[in-house]
């Protein structure tokens, strides 16, 4: 099941443009009762409606479309060397990603019940090298003090701009910056891309051909636009020319809804 249904996609564009249901009915000359009653999920719009509300959004009117009629859910598998838990009792999701000798790993999003994580490194056993965190929301970072008494080795890795929300654990984090590598495994790296949009620190983290997207980008969406210095075009352009510039096999494990694929985002999300 995506994160985001048609009406989230819909509601998501039109808070981003800032058109209400009234603009969007004159733009396109369809009845402002039929808008509503797509905005509020009483009902959903026909392939040519679609089209044009899409067109008023600077939404692809193919794939909104698509959307609507619930024709496109993507089929990826979950790589060999990621395992994920979920973060009960948020809806949102938990990785771990490991190396080749199957004992060092490195955490992504520690929340919800923390116990849940420790049972998930314990499996492995893993040794704990970072624990990676895409933003500032508790959804994805509220167990994180928990986390880092358990395995006090681990580096914490947040951007600056969300840091604060883990409070005093914040001055031992490491201060990465857009682009920037952290070592892992004789001959391998992690490397940050700053995302903002959903926060102003909104990070995804890349490893190999897996890029962990936290809640910039859903499967056939984008994350909602939270950023105090940051917004709709934000998030819009990180994706493009961040995520949408990696190779088109690259997997997209986000932090809510299914994995997907550079390749299958290109081609199905509707915000692109």
């Amino acid at each position: 099941m995506l994160e985001d249904e048609f009406v989230d996609v819909f509601r998501k564009a039109k808070r981003g443009v800032g058109l209400d249901d009234a603009a969007l009915a004159a733009r396109t000359g369809i009845a402002q009762a039929d808008v509503t009653a797509w905005a509020s999920g009483a009902a959903v719009p026909s392939d040519d409606e679609a089209r044009a509300i899409a067109r008023a959004l600077g939404l692809d009117p193919g794939k909104f479309a698509d959307a609507a009629a619930v024709r496109w859910h993507p089929d990826v598998a979950l790589p060999d060397d990621v395992r994920h838990h979920p973060h009960d009792p948020h809806p949102s999701n938990g990785y771990l990603f490991f190396l080749e000798d199957g004992k060092t790993a490195a955490l992504i999003d520690p929340a919800g019940i923390p116990q849940t994580i420790l049972r998930a490194i314990d499996e492995g056993p893993y040794a704990l090298r970072y624990i990676l965190i895409t933003h500032k929301h508790a959804d994805h970072c509220d167990a994180t003090a928990p986390i880092a008494r358990a395995f006090p080795d681990a580096r914490i890795v947040m951007h600056r701009a969300d840091v604060a929300a883990i409070g005093e654990l914040a001055k031992n984090a490491i201060p990465i910056a857009d682009g920037e590598e952290l070592p892992f495994g004789d001959a391998a790296a992690i490397r940050m891309l700053h995302t903002p949009g959903h926060t102003d620190g909104s990070s995804c983290f890349l490893f190999r051909s897996t890029l962990f997207t936290g809640d910039t980008l859903f499967a056939g969406s984008v994350g909602g636009v939270f950023g105090e210095k940051s917004g709709y075009r934000d998030i819009l352009d990180a994706v493009r020319t961040k995520i949408f510039t990696l190779d088109d096999a690259t997997v997209l494990m986000p932090g809510h809804g299914p994995p997907s694929t550079v390749a299958e985002e290109k081609a199905h999300n509707p915000f692109f």
